[in-house]
């Protein structure tokens, strides 16, 4: 049976985001496991898009974690990165802001510090960017409990999906754990006993995003979905 995918180049991908902003700023979101590339993706879109002219700003979703201090006062420390160990209606705001927001005023935007593990206030601030790439794992989930992330969809002019073979998110996460202070031994329970469940069921969304993506071999290939 043929591959549904075929390869796309960075450019390509740029001048499809660029071709459908119409003026006001437009929202792409990039969803995946955990592991599989969506920031350096992200990084990788918004320079593409900025070649020319400044454009484009990246709105990542890790900004919405919980702080540590919250999630150990909860006890879900351990379980930090799941659905519900994030400010989920704290970023469905800002997503709202920046659609709403006319281009020229001031949007906030937090980030994730990998050094000490917390969400950093205002670690980006839009203002006359056209294009925010808000990136994160969740994006196309149904709601969990009384976290609304179906609400980010409706939310987005589009959403893409990049996929990953699970041995390379896997050994992916289990070097990033390790980076970030962990022994090989607690990496390893994080990633078997955590990430790789988030992963499952994200896994189960990306029949909802408006292309599938993979990198294979340092290149990306894509599968048209709308």
């Amino acid at each position: 049976m043929d591959s549904p995918y075929s390869e796309i180049s960075l450019r390509a991908l740029a001048d499809r985001v660029r071709a459908h902003a119409d003026g006001r700023r437009y929202l792409l979101g990039i969803a995946g496991p955990p592991g599989a590339g969506k920031s350096t993706l992200s990084v990788r879109l918004r320079d593409a898009l900025n070649a020319e002219s400044p454009m484009a700003e990246i709105a990542p979703m890790d900004g919405y974690h919980l702080t540590n201090e919250v999630l150990r006062a909860a006890g879900s420390l351990a379980r930090k990165g799941e659905p519900d160990t994030f400010d989920t209606a704290a970023y469905l705001d800002n997503l709202r802001r920046l659609r709403d927001t006319p281009l020229g005023e001031p949007v906030p935007w937090p980030i994730f510090d990998r050094t000490v593990h917390d969400p950093i206030p205002a670690g980006i601030v839009f203002d006359q960017q056209l294009i925010a790439i808000t990136e994160g794992n969740y994006l196309l989930l149904d709601d969990v409990g009384d976290r609304e992330w179906s609400a980010v969809r409706k939310l987005l002019d589009e959403c893409w999906y990049l996929d990953a073979r699970r041995e390379l998110i896997e050994d992916r996460l289990l070097r990033r754990h390790i980076r970030g202070g962990r022994t090989p031994e607690a990496a390893a329970a994080k990633v078997h006993d955590s990430d790789l469940r988030n992963a499952d069921l994200i896994a189960a969304t990306k029949d909802r995003a408006d292309l599938l993506l993979r990198q294979t071999a340092g290149r990306y290939e894509v599968a048209f979905r709308h």
